[in-house]
């Protein structure tokens, strides 16, 4: 067996129970509690039926404030990101109100019933849409990543090795989105042949506007959405409504949507020229690096955790903004070889794919990191040859594997290599 071939669906199986049971049994004090009920908490009455459900007191979840780079256990109004606790995350979704946010102003409170979408310029009818106007359209739903540009920064320069896979890959999450196709808008306007461009704007305070690019694969995906996860926008997610561009850098992804304009060339706002523009180890600038490139990383064990020698699971989240998630790999002895995980059904194009694999820890010191392959055969840097294209004067788009150091007690910490 070469050394990225991976075991057999049957072999895998086999082995995760045997090792499973193994460890489990560890955990039974005698054969006699299997026949006692002695143990079992009784019956309890429930509580009243609610508006909507909370979850559990004992479920303790949450996303954390960020400052920027470095900048944690900041206060909420100092911060500009707050990151999705992915180490505590199971599946594929993430809850609404634990998708990672990323604002440059806070999130207005816009009323639902004069918020208005003004679609212009190089059109052959400007047209005012309503919230209402847009559910009265032929809609989508789609299943899609949105991921900040700044994920990963923590480990651009420096790898502290405190921080947790909530800390280093936070701010991407997956939910499922509602809303009109940017095609049937269109449609609706009628762009003229020389539109290449769409300016979209938003209506914070901040007036955060992108130049986004009229390919034929925008043209096809992307879509105004005023719905997620089966219920309207959250406040901090762009409610009323926003764009969503699947497989591109999450500031494409206009909230709280209120103009789209049609035109012949990008605008070079402030948002593509002193934000979204980074310096690469040539000494050029890179612009309009509008695609999100194939990551993934371990979600469990990670950062500040601890395990056991013998059985664990191993279990991650792998996207590519390409499209589908072809592959998983994990090492388990610092990337000299790899292993073939399962991939979570569905896999979806453009939206996280959760992994799992099967591993006995001997007890000694190691590394553990994953490397994804997309359906286009983009695979996932190692941390070396990433820096040796980007250089380390540059902060955005970090997808190179995350590295995972366990010492001989278990005590697992974040690394570079």
């Amino acid at each position: 067996m070469s050394e990225s071939e991976p075991e057999s669906p049957t072999l895998s199986r086999r082995r995760m129970l045997n090792l499973a049971s193994a460890s489990i049994g560890t955990l039974v004090a005698s054969p006699a509690l299997a026949d006692t009920l002695a143990d079992v908490p009784p019956r309890e009455p429930g509580a009243d039926l609610s508006a909507h459900s909370e979850r559990s007191k004992f479920v303790q979840i949450g996303r954390i404030p960020e400052a920027g780079p470095g900048k944690r256990k900041v206060d909420p109004d100092e911060a500009i990101n707050s990151k999705t606790p992915l180490q505590k995350l199971v599946g594929s979704i993430t809850p609404s109100d634990l998708h990672y946010e990323r604002s440059h102003s806070g999130a207005p409170e816009l009323d639902p019933d004069k918020h208005r979408l003004l679609i212009h310029g190089l059109v052959q009818k400007p047209l005012v849409f309503s919230v209402d106007d847009l559910k009265a359209m032929p809609s989508v739903s789609r299943v899609v990543f949105i991921e900040c540009t700044g994920n990963g920064w923590e480990n651009w320069k420096k790898a502290d090795p405190n921080l947790t896979v909530q800390n280093t890959h936070g701010l991407v999450s997956t939910n499922e989105w509602t809303g009109v196709p940017l095609k049937f808008l269109v449609d609706l306007v009628g762009i003229d042949r020389g539109s290449r461009w769409m300016l979209a704007e938003g209506g914070d305070a901040a007036g955060v506007a992108r130049s986004i690019p009229l390919t034929d694969e925008i043209l096809d995906e992307a879509f105004v959405a005023y719905g997620q996860n089966g219920e309207p926008l959250r406040p901090a997610h762009g409610f009323p409504m926003r764009l969503v561009m699947p497989g591109f850098e999450g500031n494409l992804n206009i909230k709280w949507l209120r103009r789209m304009k049609f035109g012949d060339q990008p605008w070079m706002t402030r948002w593509e020229t002193a934000r979204y523009t980074q310096l690469l180890a040539n000494g050029k600038a890179r612009q309009f690096q509008l695609r999100m490139e194939t990551n993934s990383v371990i979600t469990s064990p990670s950062g500040m955790m601890e395990i056991r020698p013998g059985y664990n699971r191993i279990t991650g989240i792998a996207w590519s903004g390409h499209g589908k998630i072809a592959r998983v790999e994990v090492s388990t002895d610092g990337a000299r070889s790899w292993k073939q995980a399962q991939l979570s059904h569905p896999v979806l194009p453009k939206a996280q794919t959760r992994f799992q694999i099967d591993w006995d820890w001997d007890g000694k010191p190691t590394k553990i990191v994953s490397r994804s392959t997309d359906e286009k055969g983009n695979v996932q840097p190692d941390r070396g040859s990433f820096i040796a294209e980007m250089g380390r004067n540059a902060l955005f788009h970090y997808n190179a594997q995350q590295t995972w150091s366990i010492d001989e007690a278990g005590r697992i910490r974040n690394a570079l290599a």
